[in-house]
């Protein structure tokens, strides 16, 4: 007698594959959207694997569709002749008006779209995309200051709430 398939059990939650933490010191961050990706049999497999790379990546608006561009998944190991291409364009899944609405804004000169991270949500692959501006060299410097000078504060209330005087 053949056994009964039992289907598989549903992920759920969020699961973060790869963040591109230079975009936010690189740009100022205007305004998230996620979007979903088409992907390939073997790049779910190793996005699953937890390999992935979106540090040179970038999204455009090419004919009305969102496109993710430079995006590095590296080959399924086990994968045969059915492997992917590494570094090719995948096509983000958004609705008709936020594409309008992010055409519009990238117009505008200076922005680009720059993937932030990448993510299962209850099983299906999405990222997270962000229209930015570029930052100049002294923004970058503030950024970093102002960073430090929170660090340095909060380290001397930590020490003072343990009794520890300078």
């Amino acid at each position: 007698m053949a056994e009964r398939l039992l289907p598989m059990a549903k992920e759920l939650g969020r699961k973060v594959v790869a963040q591109n933490r230079k975009a936010r010191h690189d740009y100022h961050i205007e305004d998230t959207w996620e979007a979903g990706l088409v992907l390939q049999g073997t790049e779910v497999k190793s996005l699953r694997a937890g390999r992935a790379s979106l540090v040179d990546g970038f999204a455009e608006i090419d004919n009305h569709e969102a496109w993710l561009h430079a995006v590095h998944i590296p080959e399924y190991t086990q994968g045969t002749w059915t492997n992917h291409a590494a570094r090719r364009k995948r096509k983000l899944l958004l609705n008709r008006a936020e594409i309008s609405k992010i055409e519009r804004k990238i117009t505008d000169k200076g922005y680009t779209l720059v993937p932030l991270s990448l993510y299962f949500v209850d099983g299906r692959a999405k990222v997270e995309i962000a229209l930015a501006r570029g930052k100049k060299a002294y923004d970058k410097r503030q950024s970093l200051a102002e960073r430090q000078a929170t660090r340095e504060s909060e380290q001397a209330l930590g020490r003072r709430l343990k009794g520890k005087l300078d």
